[in-house]
């Protein structure tokens, strides 16, 4: 399959992704389009598969719709679920992901040993399109993105934002995923103050290495014999 028609599906299924998702959270395109900062009507061409926002605008409309990033790429349609509140500028963002996704981009670039030029060949982009991604001039639309990171042996998942105020609520939904997703015993032991010294040491524990959690394992059968 080309990468033009991987990009033109992957666009189409994304923006029933993000048309569902705002649906789900009972928001108009309008004020989905103010949060990002774009027009209505390349707000709507998103949602119709015409065109596609970039990883930047995609983890914002994570964070605006209160969904793990990953829901974008499941099959799944979501429920209700409530917009976070929150008074940090989310237009600001955009701006400053964006940058950093570019020198990203020309990071595993240069670590690929791949040349601009030949990049440009494989995918089909210009080198002036693809100067202007990696200085953080031009906004990447997340098919191609992941196209790019393809080609260049590169996963889309070290693109995500894990250390700034969307990305640090982002890693916060995914605990709270996991821990939901555990057996119900499991939970109810974690929530009791009194098993707290039990968890410490399982988390002391799993940072052994094989060595030690075996010398360990003979210590108590030697305590215990």
């Amino acid at each position: 399959m080309s990468m033009d028609v991987r990009v033109n599906l992957r666009t189409r299924k994304l923006g029933i992704l993000i048309k569902d998702a705002r649906l789900s959270a009972n928001k108009s395109l309008k004020e989905c389009a103010q949060a990002m900062g774009i027009t209505t009507g390349i707000f709507k061409a998103y949602e119709e598969g015409r065109r596609s926002p970039s990883l930047p605008e995609l983890e914002i409309l994570a964070f605006y719709f209160d969904l793990p990033l990953e829901h974008f790429w499941s099959n799944d349609v979501v429920s209700d679920n409530a917009s976070p509140l929150s008074s940090i500028n989310l237009q600001s963002l955009v701006g400053i992901r964006q940058r950093m996704i570019g020198a990203l981009l020309r990071k595993q670039r240069l670590e690929s040993g791949t040349s601009i030029k030949t990049l440009s060949k494989q995918s089909g982009i210009s080198t002036s399109r693809l100067n202007a991604y990696e200085l953080g001039e031009s906004p990447v639309p997340l098919p191609v993105l992941e196209g790019l990171m393809s080609i260049m042996d590169g996963r889309i998942e070290s693109l995500f934002d894990n250390s700034g105020p969307v990305g640090q609520w982002l890693v916060e939904k995914k605990v709270i995923q996991e821990f939901l997703q555990l057996p119900s015993e499991l939970q109810a032991f974690v929530c009791k103050p009194v098993n707290q010294p039990y968890i410490e040491l399982a988390l002391s524990l799993s940072g052994l290495s094989t060595e030690k959690l075996r010398s360990v394992a003979e210590s108590l059968l030697d305590i215990t014999l």
